[in-house]
This record gives structure tokens, C-alpha cells and sequence, in this order.
């Protein structure tokens, strides 16, 4: 295991660490999780606040665990972690959004 094996799992977990945290926040919020930066979604557009929250912060776990996996990965391979990674990055924005945008329609008044 290379110094550039261990660098590029740590920035792997640091990006997991602040997916878990969003997750973290999510599941902790009391007001309705916003998915883009500067929106806010209102008490009164959701109708239960709390199903919604935890929506939400599965999807950011499941795209922390995604970006864990990747970094372990890259401990033993650089080159199947980068491309993991992109994987898991690229496709998984799109994934981010498509899944907020069901769960905000699902529990939309």
C-alpha cells in the first residue's frame, strides 16, 4: 500500500464524511431537508416531515456508503478506485437527483 493509495482513499472518506454529515442532517432536522443550495422547502408544501427527512438522509447514505466502498477500494487498486469512483460520482449526481425529486413529489401536498 502506496503513500498515493492511502492520500486518495482519505480524500475518498473525507467526501463520505460530508455526504454522512448532510445524511446526519437530515435525519435530524425538524423543517423539511432542501436538496439545492439557496432553496428552501416550506412546513407547508410537505405532508409528513418527518417520513420526508428520513428520505432524504437514506439517499445521502447510501451515496456515503457508495463513496466509503470506493475508498476502501482504492487502498488495494488506485486504478479500480478512480474508476469506481467516477462510477459512483457521475451517474450518482444524477442518481441524487432523480431520487430527491420522488421523494419531494411523493410527499408534496
Amino acid at each position: 500500500m502506496s503513500f498515493e493509495n492511502i492520500l486518495f482513499a482519505s480524500i475518498c472518506w473525507f467526501c463520505a464524511l460530508i455526504f454522512g454529515l448532510i445524511a446526519l442532517w437530515a435525519f435530524k432536522r425538524k423543517t423539511p431537508m432542501h436538496f439545492w443550495a439557496g432553496s428552501e422547502v416550506k412546513p407547508e408544501e410537505i405532508t409528513d416531515i418527518p417520513a420526508y427527512n428520513r428520505e432524504n438522509g437514506k439517499m445521502w447514505l447510501i451515496y456515503t456508503a457508495t463513496t466509503v466502498f470506493s475508498g476502501a477500494v482504492s487502498l488495494w487498486s488506485i486504478g479500480v478506485g478512480a474508476i469506481l469512483i467516477t462510477v459512483v460520482c457521475v451517474p450518482g449526481i444524477a442518481f441524487l437527483i432523480i431520487k430527491y425529486k420522488r421523494i419531494y413529489n411523493k410527499y408534496r401536498k
